[in-house]
């Protein structure tokens, strides 16, 4: 779905009006998520469970916070395996993601991400997914998105925020991006991603006491395209903070073309923005989430402007990991014993 403009718009009276019309099916809606929670019974995995989640529908950042964690996991020699739904794919799972065999229409293009830095489960029963990771091998999992979903035990929950967007309007889906109340959420995690520079904290990570840690989505090798002419396009929760950081780097973008998140090009689509760069003598760009959707053949002209997550306060981090890599140390030698 593409996010409505008044999910983050507060100041605009119609805006206002539409999300008051909606507010009612939203608190109908958080309350039917809160009665799961409450009386599901979620399955405990054997192993340590890293929940990435957050509270607003589009794009946060917990896909490359996701994958951060597990490229330091692994680093120290854990096996960890990300799990998640596979949102836009048709297999339903639990399937261990081969991006040699798979692709996004399969299995989602987070999951494709994923895969190309390590083991990656899909699953809607996420349970079942856990499991299956845990059943080949690994001695930790990430998820990826699930905060809300009570199926799984967490023994760790991070919630990630963009500080540039925080909670929009502050209202539930679909009068807002909200997937649950603020603080309902906030007060189940353990702690606060926080994403970007936006300035002071949201008020409601303020009022309540949780560690946030600072990080930041950093370009990689965005320089080569600085002053280069630009038809940008992307199909993500928020397209507009692509094209945001297109102009950060310098480039000048002639036209910017936003889809809804997890859009299937199709192949009309793709010509009418290849001739439209031609026309301005720019190139296209895209974001890597956008590339991996495309058939292989429309691949070969189209630049991907990657990013990585960069954390300002690795310390905080390690102290939050160091619990749950200590449990794993122990659990591998009992095991050897």
């Amino acid at each position: 779905m593409r996010a409505p403009d008044f999910w983050s718009e507060t100041s605009c009276p119609l805006a206002g009006l539409v999300a008051g019309l909606l507010t009612p099916v939203g608190t109908a809606l958080d309350a039917a998520g809160r009665l799961r929670r409450a009386v599901t019974r979620p399955y405990r995995a054997p192993v340590p469970v890293i929940c990435v989640g957050n509270l607003v529908a589009g794009g946060s950042g917990k896909t490359p916070v996701a994958l951060s964690l597990a490229s330091l996991l692994a680093a120290r020699g854990i096996e960890v395996a990300i799990v998640m739904r596979g949102y836009g794919g048709r297999l339903a799972g639990p399937v261990r993601v081969d991006p040699r065999l798979h692709d996004a229409q399969a299995v989602g293009d987070e999951a494709l991400l994923a895969a190309a830095h390590g083991s990656c489960w899909v699953a809607r029963d996420r349970a079942l997914g856990v499991s299956a990771a845990v059943e080949a091998g690994a001695a930790a999992i990430i998820l990826d998105d699930g905060f809300q979903n009570p199926s799984v035990a967490k023994d760790l929950s991070l919630v990630v925020v963009d500080a540039a967007y925080g909670f929009g309007n502050c209202r539930l889906i679909p009068a807002g991006p909200l997937r649950e109340r603020v603080h309902d959420g906030l007060a189940r995690a353990d702690a606060i991603v926080l994403i970007g520079d936006g300035g002071e904290r949201p008020d409601e990570l303020v009022a309540i006491d949780r560690p946030v840690l600072r990080a930041a989505l950093e370009p990689i090798e965005g320089g080569r395209f600085a002053g280069a002419k630009i038809v940008a396009f992307a199909g993500i929760g928020r397209p507009k903070k692509f094209f945001t950081s297109l102009r950060g780097l310098g480039a000048q973008i002639v036209a910017a073309h936003g889809f809804p998140d997890h859009h299937p090009y199709r192949a009309a689509e793709l010509a009418t923005l290849r001739r439209e760069a031609a026309g301005a003598g720019a190139q296209l760009v895209t974001t890597t989430k956008d590339w991996v959707r495309l058939p292989s053949i429309e691949r070969a002209d189209i630049a991907v402007l990657d990013v990585e997550l960069r954390w300002r306060d690795r310390d905080a981090l390690d102290v939050l990991l160091a619990p749950l890599c200590k449990r794993i140390g122990d659990g591998g030698q009992a095991a050897h014993a």
